[in-house]
């Protein structure tokens, strides 16, 4: 099996078990736009300086899957423009909302990518952050990433799956043990498997729960959606979380290469 096979069947192992699913009061696979909103200044990290070091005095920045913008909006004020493709419109509104804040020059593409390839501008920086656990097709995904970037693509993905954190609770509630694959070794694999000549760095990230602006009611609440429980086991879920204790750092990976 091909390390683009492998991924796309270690991603396959995610899906929520069908007698679940089909019972739950809620469509679990939510992305709510308060868990992406980019409030103040964004703080530093090692996929940010990668980013910025390949990126000239007001140059451009292409944010694929761009939610509120942190990935490309911590690279001002030295990026001059940037443009976020998002498929939700609502994540762009808000990324709009966040650019015109800080008064930079910006452009939005509502589209799925790679589909939407065609129609973007190529830019001197592509970063892509926090996507790629989406993507079962990886190979194309990442090319067309490529024939976009002028210098260089940067990739930000959490060490392992971004739903590992939900795994004790998948335990609790239902009994269910959750995967452990794919990796971020696992997609720099693919990306060499593809041709690309790519770096993994590794390092630790503050709790994602750090970066939203979700209150633990929201947080509480939108994981009781994801764990297809109904509305009157939520506080159940805040009694799981408050036992679990404060979140702790995220191994994270930066995948990156220059074009």
């Amino acid at each position: 099996m091909t390390a683009a096979e492998q991924w796309r069947a270690d991603l396959a192992t995610w899906a929520i078990p069908p007698e679940i699913l089909d019972a739950a009061p809620e469509d679990p696979w939510i992305h709510p736009v308060e868990m992406f909103t980019v409030s103040g200044e964004v703080p530093d990290s090692p996929s940010h300086a990668r980013a910025r070091e390949a990126l000239p005095e007001g140059g451009s920045v292409l944010d694929v899957g761009c939610g509120g913008g942190r990935a490309s909006l911590a690279l001002l004020p030295r990026a001059g423009v940037v443009t976020g493709v998002d498929s939700s419109a609502r994540m762009l509104a808000q990324y709009a909302a966040a650019a015109d804040e800080r008064g930079v020059a910006h452009a939005e593409m509502l589209g799925t990518w790679p589909e939407s390839v065609d129609g973007v501008p190529a830019a001197d920086v592509v970063v892509c952050h926090h996507v790629v656990y989406n993507v079962p097709d990886l190979p194309p995904f990442l090319l067309a990433l490529a024939d976009r970037a002028v210098r260089r693509v940067v990739l930000e993905l959490p060490v392992t799956h971004p739903l590992t954190h939900m795994s004790p609770l998948w335990r609790q509630f239902w009994g269910l043990e959750r995967p452990t694959r794919p990796t971020a070794e696992d997609c720099l694999a693919v990306a060499r498997e593809a041709g690309i000549d790519a770096t993994l760095d590794v390092w630790d990230d503050e709790p994602f729960e750090q970066r939203t602006t979700l209150t633990p009611a929201q947080r509480a609440h939108y994981l009781r959606v994801r764990l297809c429980l109904p509305a009157d086991r939520e506080p159940e879920v805040v009694a799981a979380l408050q036992a679990a204790g404060p979140p702790a750092p995220r191994r994270t990976a930066t995948l990156w290469w220059d074009v």
